[in-house]
């Protein structure tokens, strides 16, 4: 294997997205050119983490061990890359081992580079907006179809926006495990994998045809070996007729990994019957005719997702902006909350180590931190909490979610230790710390007025001092008292707050 070279004009910056998926793990990486984006390489490797979780929902080790040995390989092409021009999220397998976090962090080890597990709904976002990348930019509205191997994602979009998000429980993987035990493949396995897509699908059915769309496009690996097949047999289209010819040819074999065909690589047969089923029962529920097949995908989707986070196109702001309209949130409170934490964050960032992707996070909870006064005055961030970690927030990862549902917890009242110390030292420390600086931005703002003067944070590990105007702290008692009870709070962390 021969690693490419990753130094790089600064107008000509390499990215990297690593798709973890329950099927196979992928990653592209490319080079940012005025605004385009020019793949350099592409990698891909079955690995089936999905088929390597056990009967009690665990990774096995022998499945670690393949995902682990893959990333490896890729850990060469980004040897050296900056952090933020690299993205690596883990999908369905990841979001339903119980012990993910164990390979998370041994994949973490390996790559360098910390790994994000999305929700459904975010990987769906995400695969649309890599399709929506090959396709042209008229305002029709499309049906895209992604088939994974623990997962099938459903999105209907216009342009480049999603209009409606689902992520269902089926996928080839675990599609041949329930239902190709042993690799038997009859016709009455086919029909129960048929029917139990059908019932996942009745969750969506009706909602999705009300809403309409012009053109289907399937994406990834199951929708490409059946394109791929009927490309072979001279239809550049997928159609119902041919997915029935398709069928059965299939059921002409009795084994999932003898099943062959021109246009379909060997190491996808043992699933491809499995994808098939599903692919089928998509286009009956949502009475599809015909579906055009797209390059993009989710390591794409997410490549261009991260492009735009670097040109502050980012998702999760619009995300936070509408939650705060949903729960009507003080607008005027919470940007002044924000320009508070984001001026306390500057003075201490180099001393505490905290860096943009911090600041966003801090910003995020800023403009947050009020939401669960929708529901009730009484142990509002409590329920602020609750609703960030359980809603779906698109543009975030699982983790940035949790954290961010974190730190507007612990923004009033007694710091959650026991929550945080559950986390790894690192973690716990940078969250700790954003967490102080939101409770400090809050309590300066806590009159609401924008008649602050200019407030000083010094910081020396766990020593903090705030220095105010002279005089200007005697005249505001209730202030002042609010700053003694903080430190108290402060205290039990640790951390020592003086004011002058």
């Amino acid at each position: 294997m021969t690693t490419p070279d990753v130094t790089h004009a600064e107008n000509q910056p390499l990215v990297a997205a690593i798709d973890l998926g329950s099927n196979s793990f992928h990653m592209i990486v490319a080079r940012q050119d005025h605004n385009e984006i020019r793949p350099v390489e592409r990698l891909g490797e079955k690995v089936q983490l999905a088929a390597g979780i056990d009967e009690q929902g665990l990774l096995t080790d022998e499945a670690m061990e393949r995902g682990l040995a893959c990333l490896r390989k890729f850990a060469e092409y980004i040897d050296g890359m900056a952090s933020e021009n690299i993205r690596i999220v883990g999908t369905n397998a990841l979001r339903k081992a119980r012990n993910s976090d164990t390979f998370v962090r041994l994949a973490e080890q390996e790559l360098g580079h910390p790994i994000d597990i999305i929700a459904g709904r975010e990987e769906a976002r995400l695969i649309y907006l890599g399709v929506a990348q090959t396709y042209s930019d008229d305002n029709d509205r499309r049906l895209v179809v992604d088939i994974g191997g623990g997962s099938t994602e459903f999105i209907i979009g216009q342009r480049f926006e999603p209009k409606l998000l689902e992520s269902l429980h089926m996928g080839c993987v675990s599609y041949t495990h329930q239902y190709f035990p042993n690799g038997n493949l009859s016709e009455k396995r086919f029909r129960e994998a048929y029917y139990s897509a059908r019932l996942e699908l009745m969750n969506i059915e009706k909602t999705y045809r009300h809403e309409g769309w012009v053109e289907a496009i399937g994406s990834s690996g199951s929708v490409k070996s059946v394109h791929g097949i009927l490309a072979e047999q001279g239809i550049d289209r997928i159609t119902r007729d041919g997915l029935k010819k398709l069928k059965r040819d299939v059921l002409q074999f009795r084994k999932v990994e003898r099943v062959h065909f021109p246009g379909l690589k060997p190491e996808r047969a043992a699933i491809f019957p499995a994808g098939l089923a599903i692919l089928t029962a998509v286009f009956d529920s949502l009475a599809i005719d015909s579906m055009d097949y797209s390059d993009g995908a989710l390591r794409e989707g997410v490549l261009y997702d991260l492009v735009g986070r670097q040109s502050h196109e980012d998702v999760r702001e619009r995300t936070i902006s509408a939650l705060m309209t949903r729960y009507h949130v003080d607008e005027e409170q919470a940007r002044r909350v924000r320009k508070h934490a984001t001026l306390l964050f500057q003075q201490v960032a180099d001393d505490w180590k905290l860096n943009e992707q911090d600041l966003k996070l801090l910003q995020g909870a800023a403009l947050l931190h009020e939401i669960g006064l929708d529901i009730s005055h009484i142990q509002f961030h409590r329920h602020g909490a609750y609703i960030i970690r359980n809603a779906d927030l698109l543009g975030f990862s699982s983790r940035e979610q949790q954290q961010l549902a974190m730190l507007v917890r612990g923004h009033r009242r007694t710091l959650p230790l026991q929550s945080l110390y559950q986390l790894p030292r690192a973690e716990f420390t940078r969250l700790l710390r954003l967490m102080i600086l939101l409770r400090l931005a809050i309590l300066l703002n806590q009159i609401r007025t924008d008649r602050l003067p200019d407030i000083e944070l010094q910081v020396k590990d766990r020593q903090m001092t705030l220095q105010f105007p002279e005089e200007w702290l005697d005249k505001r008692s209730l202030t002042k008292t609010n700053i003694e009870h903080e430190r108290e709070y402060l205290q039990r962390a640790g951390y020592k707050l003086k004011y002058l």
